[in-house]
């Protein structure tokens, strides 16, 4: 980073990105150092943010669905079946939205969708575990190889520090979904 710009990150070999800020980053009393690290952070964040929706773009183009219908299945992936109001609230789309998604990805043959035994007025869409795989999985398996392989230069205790960031992250993350949401 060049010291007359110092809150230029790189995005690749190519590229450098402004990263917007009103100021530095930081609290009272930060180093130079520490405040050019919570900004490369902050930007790594942001950075892989939109590059995973990139990625989910291109794999969705790949599969023949849009991205919104493989964020779907990536979120009933966790769970195997939800039903539509979950998936609806989980999505943060409206009913009549899901029901177009659940559509599509039953068409596709990725989805299918009985009334909840319990109470007929629910549907439940439980995912085609192996249509997902095939066509689903498939087309993320060279990137998760690449992750493990990664994964792997890492110690126990690095990893654990690892995932409980990712922990704490998905927790700040749905806090402020839950906020943007409140306040639509």
């Amino acid at each position: 980073m060049s010291e007359e710009q110092p809150w230029r990150v790189p995005w690749s070999e190519e590229t450098v990105w402004e990263a917007p800020w009103a100021g530095p980053p930081g609290a009272p009393g930060w180093s130079d150092e520490r405040r050019l690290l919570a900004m490369a952070f902050a930007t790594g964040l942001r950075k892989t943010g939109s590059l995973m929706q990139v990625m989910s773009q291109a794999a969705a183009d790949k599969i023949g669905i849009n991205a919104t219908d493989l964020n779907c299945l990536n979120i009933l992936s966790f769970s195997g079946s939800l039903t539509a109001g979950e998936l609806a609230r989980a999505t943060g789309l409206t009913t009549a939205s899901i029901t177009g998604v659940v559509d599509r990805l039953e068409a596709a043959g990725f989805v299918s969708r009985q009334r909840d035994a319990s109470d007929r007025r629910r549907v439940v869409v439980t995912i085609t575990l192996e249509k997902a795989i095939r066509e689903v999985a498939s087309t993320f398996a060279p990137m998760v190889a690449d992750w493990q392989e990664l994964a792997a230069n890492y110690t126990d205790d690095e990893l654990r520090l690892i995932v409980e960031f990712y922990d704490k992250m998905e927790q700040i993350i749905r806090k402020h979904l839950s906020r943007l949401r409140e306040e639509a």
